[in-house]
Formats: structure tokens, sequence, C-alpha cells
């Protein structure tokens, strides 16, 4: 089992490092000639799937609604021998989705892989959480990964190819203080099985990965509401510690790839054993 890691908030170090490097070691060639978009690739979990993916061969569209941060994705993996180009993009927005899937498509041709990992969240009490708040973690949790597959699945429909989206570990268990981040999670993994069962046989896998606690910027964003009971974190947590981005990817990168060929509307939990 592994040892327990320290918080650092997506700033990475020695415990990153050492994680990373291990992933490296399996790295291959999957996805050679294939055109991969990634939502919030500027930083985190979108920003390590981008590198997997052009790592392995993807000509990556790096998608988010901060621009420079998705360019630092695109120069990391061309500098890093890959193949990116960085898209400014709102996912909640349905001209911004239309828009930059027409500029990927101009520029690449069709998607083969399509990873929805754009989202944001909060810890609020539940009866004082503005309704601003609660449509705003649904619009991107849910509704962009929505806008993203429809504008992409005509492509996918015509050539084949794979959908993953990324939930969470709250998709299939309750937690305290998040309604809104918990209702757009679980949703999005029921969209998820029900896109597998629509498509099932048409050429178009969709599959969910589930993280725990990840170490990235927005883990920084989640601070518990005044008065929260503290206790209640100890229900997230793991023995194994948080997770690495890289090590999120390399199973995102899986249900993408032929390997997973079998396999459509399954839900991979990589959370440190918590939906044990």
């Amino acid at each position: 089992m592994s040892p327990v890691r320290g918080v650092t908030l997506g700033q990475g170090g020695e415990e990153h490092a050492a994680a990373d490097a291990a992933i490296g070691e399996h790295v291959g060639r999957r996805f050679e000639g294939k055109v991969a978009v990634v939502t919030g690739a500027g930083s985190g979990i979108g920003r390590g799937v981008a590198l997997r993916l052009a790592r392995e061969g993807a000509a990556v569209a790096a998608l988010d609604v901060d621009v420079g941060s998705a360019e630092a994705t695109a120069a990391t993996a061309t500098a890093d021998g890959g193949t990116a180009v960085a898209y400014g993009c709102d996912v909640t927005s349905e001209p911004s989705v239309a828009e930059t899937v027409a500029a990927v498509v101009g520029r690449f041709g069709p998607p083969a892989v399509v990873c929805n990992v754009a989202g944001i969240g909060g810890f609020f009490h539940t009866a004082e959480m503005p309704l601003e708040r609660w449509q705003r973690i649904l619009a991107v949790n849910l509704t962009g990964p929505f806008l993203v597959c429809r504008a992409t699945l005509p492509h996918l429909l015509e050539h084949g190819g794979a959908i993953v989206n990324v939930a969470s570990n709250t998709a299939l268990m309750g937690q305290a203080y998040s309604a809104a981040y918990c209702a757009s999670k679980g949703g999005l993994l029921l969209f998820s099985k029900a896109l597998a069962a629509e498509y099932l046989g048409r050429g178009v896998r969709v599959n969910v990965v589930a993280p725990g606690g990840t170490d990235t910027p927005l883990l920084g964003t989640f601070g518990l509401p005044e008065g929260a009971d503290p206790r209640q974190l100890t229900k997230i947590m793991t023995p194994m510690g948080f997770s690495t981005p890289a090590e999120i990817a390399a199973s995102i990168a899986f249900l993408a790839s032929d390997e997973s060929s079998y396999t459509t509307g399954a839900v991979l939990s990589v959370d440190g054993g918590l939906t044990i």
C-alpha cells in the first residue's frame, strides 16, 4: 500500500515526482494518429490527461476557460515531443463549445477521444447555499459534458471513438456540505451510462473515472464553511493519501484506448479504496 502523502494543492514535489515517474514507466503509443479533446486541460487532472495522451501520440486539443493555462499545458506537451494546441473554451456556453469543436476538426480532423475533465466545486451548508453557486457547479460539471458530448458525437459516430467522463467518488457516496457537487457528479455518472446504452454497438464507448482526493489546485477551493464539523472530512480520507493527476490520467488513458475495447458504461473508481 502506498504511504500517506502530503497535500501540496497541485504544486507537486518529491511525492508527485516519484508517483509520476512510476506511472511514466508504463507509457506506450496507444493514441498514435488519433485526435483527442480534453476539457479542463489547464490544470490538475485535465492537464495530466492532456500530457499523457500527447505523450502517447495523440494530437491533443487542450480546452480550458483559462486559455493561458491551456497554452502552458500545450507548450509542455510540445516540449516533451507531443502535439497539442490550446483552445479557450467555456464548456457552459453552447456557442463556445460548438465553435471550439469546429476549430479542432478544421485543424486536426475528427476527434476519436473525448475526455470531459473540467469541473468546479466547494463546500457549503446546503440551507445557505446561493442558487447562483448551485447553478454554476451543475453548469460546469454536468451541462458542460453534455454540450461537449453533443458537439463531438457526430464525429465519433462516423469514425468511432471513446468518451471518458470524470466524475468523483462523490457520485457513489454522500459527502457532507457537497450537495451540488454530489448532484452534478452523480448526474454525470448516469448521463454517461445513458450515452453508453444509447450508442452501444455503434462504435462509441462511454466510460467514467471516479477519482477520490486528488492533489490539484481545485482541492484548495474546498474550504469547509463556517461552523462545519471537521470530522466529516475523515470520511473522505484514505490511508493511501491523495493521488496525483498523472495517476488518474493513466486510468483515463486506459479507458480511452483500444485496450478497453470491450468496456462501455463502466465506472472505474480510482479513490484509494474509499468506496470499497
